[in-house]
């Protein structure tokens, strides 16, 4: 596992962000699937429900600009495994929550956990992999943010029906950190830039944040994309976060099948 035979090792590197990134979508997700629960536990209306699902969402797109700032900058793998480290005890004082403001305030934080993630991943991944590998490489990590999202939400749900919603939390809290804490002797941060050390050399000149956001919005195609993507996740948002509830409304679903 460790960098003596690169050609193995830059996949060691994709299962392991895999895990990681698995319990960034885990962690996020688990609280869609005890909505019904909290609501009936602490009588929260939809208005309530939707500003706790929100805060996260604010906060992590929020922060996403200077989230890459700061991966163009420190060490990624700090900001990967402390970024782990530190939504995952998030994750845990979720357990502890009992008002309305702490569960805003805890999705708010997580959104701030979290947001440092993928700029650092994406461009750690693209430092072991090439033009050769590079799109396996992300499309094999990718695969992790469905089944964090379908595991999280499920798992939830489950622990809240059979074991007490606060459960799943600690669970998926504690795995985060035991796992940030064992990937820290085994992720190593590379050279920026190695994957393509072949290719001419890319200039070092630096813009300010009002220049690249200027050249992004004169570029129809970026423009277009962000769209797409906004729009996306638009619909990908509120399918995730009020299906549960929607489902035991209507239906008188089990909050675990519906989960």
């Amino acid at each position: 596992m460790r960098p003596g035979n690169s050609a193995n090792y830059k996949w060691w590197v994709v299962a392991m962000l895999w895990f990681v990134c698995f319990f960034n979508y885990a962690d996020r997700q688990a609280i869609s699937g005890v909505f019904p629960t909290l609501r009936k536990e602490f009588g929260f209306d939809p208005e309530q429900i939707g500003l706790i699902g929100s805060a996260f969402m604010w906060v992590y797109a929020g922060g996403a600009p200077f989230a890459g700032f700061i991966a163009d900058r420190f060490r990624r793998k700090d900001l990967i495994l402390g970024g782990c480290l530190f939504w995952s005890l998030v994750t845990m004082a979720t357990g502890w929550c009992g008002k309305l403001w702490q569960f805003v305030t805890v999705r708010a934080l997580e959104g701030l956990g979290e947001t440092f993630y993928f700029p650092a991943s994406m461009s750690l991944i693209s430092d072991y992999h090439g033009a050769q590998s590079r799109s396996r490489a992300m499309s094999f990590h990718q695969s992790s943010v469905y089944a964090g999202s379908i595991l999280g939400s499920w798992l939830g749900a489950w622990f809240a029906e059979t074991r007490g919603w606060r459960v799943g939390f600690y669970f998926f809290g504690g795995a985060g950190v035991i796992l940030s804490i064992f990937l820290y002797r085994f992720l190593l941060e590379p050279q920026r830039g190695n994957a393509d050390a072949e290719l001419p050399a890319a200039s070092e000149e630096r813009v300010s944040f009002g220049e690249a956001l200027a050249l992004i919005f004169r570029t129809p195609t970026a423009f277009l994309v962000m769209g797409a993507f906004m729009a996306a996740n638009f619909v990908a948002t509120i399918f995730l976060m009020w299906t549960p509830t929607f489902l035991v409304d209507k239906f008188q679903f089990r909050v675990t099948t519906a989960g």
